[in-house]
């Protein structure tokens, strides 16, 4: 049997008669004959809600470029509205300029020096005996020192017919080409056998060639 507890004074009634209801709704709840329960008093606060535990950084979002501005039409509608690019000091004409650059090879071109015709020089023969008297091999080294080849030419041989006693009885002349090309600043060596008819050199006489005529082209 609950225990009653008095309050003196017309408060000590209120009391009593609201721990009076309270009872009276307990019984009544607990009557039913099920597992039912009464919740009493102000509702237990939620379960505690998940903090982040990682760092969090706040990112500004980006303010609205002019080109996207917004503007509202008079029925209070959005448009969109672009902002139309300045013109250029130029007419908006584009800054790149169209005027032709020569080339590394063109301004090469128009220095270089032209070029200088060819210059072919030679040495002394060098002479060497062979098995006949009246042949012998003559060598010559030819330069050319000019800034064009040498394309084409004659060398002319003067062949002295020397006695037994070096008496000089006899020059004969004979006629050969050239070793083309000989490039520019190139030197080139060239041998060739040189002849005279037998019966100029008898027996005991010999040929000598020491005279050199060059012609090119």
């Amino acid at each position: 049997m609950p225990r009653s507890t008095w309050t003196a004074g017309r408060r000590g009634a209120l009391l009593g008669a609201s721990a009076a209801v309270v009872c009276a709704t307990l019984t009544a709840c607990g009557d039913t004959g099920g597992d039912s329960y009464a919740a009493v008093g102000p509702p237990r606060p939620s379960a505690t809600a998940a903090r982040p535990t990682g760092s969090v950084t706040l990112v500004p979002l980006d303010a609205p470029t002019p080109s996207s501005a917004v503007s509202k039409s008079p029925d209070g509608e959005g448009t969109s509205a672009s902002t139309p690019a300045a013109p250029s000091p130029a007419g908006a004409k584009s800054g790149r300029s169209s005027a032709h650059s020569p080339s590394p090879t063109s301004t090469a071109a128009s220095t270089r020096a032209p070029s200088t015709p060819a210059a072919l020089s030679w040495g002394a023969p060098a002479r060497k005996a062979t098995a006949h008297r009246w042949c012998e091999d003559v060598t010559l080294a030819f330069r050319n020192s000019g800034g064009t080849a040498v394309r084409s030419g004659t060398v002319t041989f003067g062949t002295h017919i020397i006695g037994a006693l070096g008496i000089d009885w006899a020059t004969i002349e004979s006629t050969e080409r050239l070793p083309v090309p000989i490039a520019a600043g190139a030197r080139k060596d060239h041998t060739w056998t040189v002849c005279v008819d037998a019966w100029r050199v008898p027996l005991g006489m010999h040929i000598e060639t020491r005279d050199v005529s060059v012609r090119w082209q």
